[in-house]
């Protein structure tokens, strides 16, 4: 039972009785005709509303019927513009009612998720919120375009200096840094690229490591220290977690709506599409990697 209170489409369908219901109430005893244009206290409050938030001041009484006798004249030409059937294919009027229809969806969700409910979606979607691990290192530049087929040589060499003193003067000049401290994998991957940072999690921690390949060369690499990745604990993200929550429950609730009114509508399919000038789908282009610069 409780599982089905909590269904979206119920909400909805409580939702659209209750709007149905006020819907009524308000306008109970109310039957305009076509020519009658009925403008009540509800009516004025919106429009003074409206100038309020737009001059900061309330109107006054002449810019308050100015206000009255322009939603007259725009009543009177939308409603002539619908008798002469101007919203149809017009698709700016459509995208704006569809808009309308879609927002009645809005906040059919917004119940406050439990602590349960919040602690369940982070534990389903722990990589959404893992932290990335974060690493403090020295890298020593090598060039390939300088050594050419005696890279591998000099890297060797310059391996084998750093083992007799870590601090050895080797390596090639380089505009990248020579240390970076407490820089999670995101921060080295725009700085080395993807590859370099990828390639940091198995390295050992105070010693000379690789040559480790990154966009510009190759790199020899001291791991100074290293905090693991990890998923946080739901207060840490907790504002994320629930607003995250509430956005799929608000889609989900959209999507059943759509379905139960989808069932309601036959779609005859008429056009043929091969015919209609669409281009055969192509592989999306390859993004360089961040380190290919």
């Amino acid at each position: 039972m409780r599982r089905l209170l909590r269904e979206p489409l119920l909400h909805f369908l409580i939702l659209g009785a209750l709007l149905f219901a006020i819907y009524g109430w308000l306008n109970r005893g109310l039957s305009l005709t076509r020519d009658e244009v009925r403008v009540d206290q509800s009516r004025v409050q919106l429009l003074v509303t409206q100038f309020e938030r737009t001059w900061q001041r309330p109107p006054t009484r002449e810019e308050l019927q100015g206000l009255v006798d322009d939603w007259v004249r725009n009543e009177i030409l939308y409603r002539e513009g619908l008798a002469q059937g101007l919203d149809r294919n017009d698709e700016i009027v459509r995208r704006r009612v569809v808009q309308k229809v879609t927002s009645l969806t809005d906040g059919m969700a917004a119940d406050v998720p439990s602590q349960t409910d919040l602690q369940a979606w982070l534990r389903d979607h722990r990589d959404d919120y893992r932290v990335a691990a974060s690493y403090t290192f020295q890298q020593i530049y090598f060039d390939p375009a300088r050594h050419g087929d005696a890279l591998a040589s000099v890297i060797e060499s310059a391996a084998a200096a750093l083992r007799r003193d870590p601090n050895a003067p080797v390596g090639d000049p380089t505009l990248l840094p020579a240390v970076m401290r407490q820089a999670d994998t995101g921060e080295v991957a725009r700085t080395f690229g993807t590859d370099f940072a990828n390639a940091l999690a198995p390295l050992p921690e105070g010693r000379w490591a690789g040559p480790v390949p990154s966009g510009f060369g190759l790199h020899l690499v001291r791991i100074q220290a290293r905090t693991p990745g990890r998923v946080p604990a739901l207060a840490e993200v907790r504002e994320a977690v629930e607003r995250d929550l509430l956005h799929a429950r608000s889609r989900q609730a959209a999507e059943a709506y759509y379905d139960s009114l989808r069932k309601r509508y036959t779609v005859k399919m008429e056009a043929d599409l091969d015919r209609a000038g669409a281009v055969k789908a192509t592989p999306a282009p390859t993004v360089p990697s961040a380190g290919a610069r």
